[in-house]
């Protein structure tokens, strides 16, 4: 881990409550897709986020979901519009964490993320597909409504470079009354995953989102025969 200063390339907004971060490093960062850093907002305060893109990208990206004012997130969100403005650069710590894509594993692959989480997943299938790893991979996407959807057809197109890949995003809480009804699957992703695979045990599975989730993911998971051994995320070290 070292600390690192970046420019803000970028802020982007992906839905009302997501937003895209773009950071230009000063310089190289070497990380394993599926590391996250830490964002300095003081010496003693120091916020985790996912780095959602490849260890091959020039660039940092972050998704940072800030739904509440003055939240945690969104005191990153506005430490970093007042960076973008003022041109001062910001600082991370990086890379951490332990549950990175094994790359020297060829089993097949289930990556499992929850909203923001997503970010932790799509490091690792980006990385996937710009290496042509010949491994099967299928990306579930779980989100509570319609409207937190992002960048789907993006994920499409990457996943398409691979040989043999899903994506299968999950809505929990459908619209019915839309003018234009989810035509993809419904319900609690998990389950949704449980539905598609019925035993786990030859997969490496990743997953990402709220710790109660990951917690429920992993008990009826292994239920259906995964293995502790191959299962990875970074709130087993919590729950």
């Amino acid at each position: 881990m070292k600390t690192v200063s970046c420019q803000v390339q970028s802020l982007t907004p992906l839905t009302t409550h997501v937003y895209k971060v773009l950071l230009k490093p000063s310089e190289k960062i070497d990380f394993i897709a599926g590391q996250y850093l830490n964002f300095i907002m003081t010496d003693q305060d120091k916020r985790p986020f996912s780095i959602a893109s490849s260890p091959n990208s020039e660039l940092i990206e972050l998704q940072i979901g800030a739904f509440v004012a003055d939240s945690y997130p969104m005191q990153v969100i506005e430490r970093i519009k007042a960076s973008q403005a003022s041109g001062e650069a910001i600082t991370v710590e990086i890379p951490l964490g332990a549950a990175q894509l094994r790359t020297d594993s060829e089993r097949p692959l289930v990556l499992l993320a929850g909203g923001t989480g997503f970010s932790y997943i799509k490091s690792m299938f980006e990385y996937l597909a710009e290496t042509n790893s010949k491994r099967s991979v299928v990306v579930y996407w779980g989100l509570r409504e319609e409207n937190a959807v992002y960048e789907l057809a993006e994920t499409t197109a990457t996943l398409a470079k691979l040989g043999d890949a899903k994506f299968i995003p999950v809505i929990e809480n459908i619209d019915k009354d839309s003018a234009t009804p989810w035509q993809g699957k419904t319900g609690l992703v998990h389950q949704v995953a449980m539905q598609d695979i019925e035993n786990f045990e030859a997969y490496d599975i990743y997953l990402a989102g709220r710790f109660d989730m990951v917690g429920a993911i992993r008990s009826d998971f292994v239920e259906r025969g995964a293995k502790l051994e191959h299962m990875y995320a970074d709130a087993f070290a919590y729950i």
